[in-house]
């Protein structure tokens, strides 16, 4: 674990951080549970990012999703990292405009952005790190772009 906090305070915080940037309540503190300077985002087929990159991507999706939510499954702990699964959830009823193959229209679907994260926090409880998996072509299908 890292220096001041157990394995559940930095569940906690990881938690409580998604629930932030998924639903857009309250940025600045969203932005405390990151080291908004260093952090770091690895994302599918080689996309990389910083702190700015992943608040505009949530942003994006906040703007193009209602009734989002978020919750963690399966979660394994070990030293300063965490690995755990992630769906976060909203109907589609405006642009996407980050999607993986660009802007896309609205279908008025429910779509479940199946994930599995590797976060990695500083000594300070913040993420400083994180890597993702996600199915794009299945995101792509209930997007309505399939074969895009």
């Amino acid at each position: 674990m890292t220096q001041n906090f157990t394995r559940d305070e930095l569940v906690a915080r990881l938690v409580r951080a998604g629930e932030l940037e998924v639903s857009g309540e309250d940025v600045a503190e969203a932005a405390t549970y990151f080291d908004t300077e260093k952090f770091r985002f690895h994302g599918p087929d080689g996309f990389e990012s910083d702190y700015a990159g992943l608040d505009s991507y949530f942003a994006a999706v906040r703007d193009a999703f209602d009734d989002r939510s978020i919750r963690r499954g399966i979660v394994v702990a070990e030293g300063d990292r965490i690995a755990c699964q992630t769906w976060i959830e909203g109907t589609f009823v405006r642009e996407f405009t980050q999607s993986p193959a660009g802007s896309l229209p609205p279908n008025g679907e429910r779509v479940v952005f199946d994930l599995i994260n590797i976060f990695r926090f500083d000594d300070q409880g913040r993420l400083v790190e994180e890597w993702v998996r996600i199915d794009n072509r299945e995101l792509l299908r209930q997007l309505g772009a399939e074969g895009r």
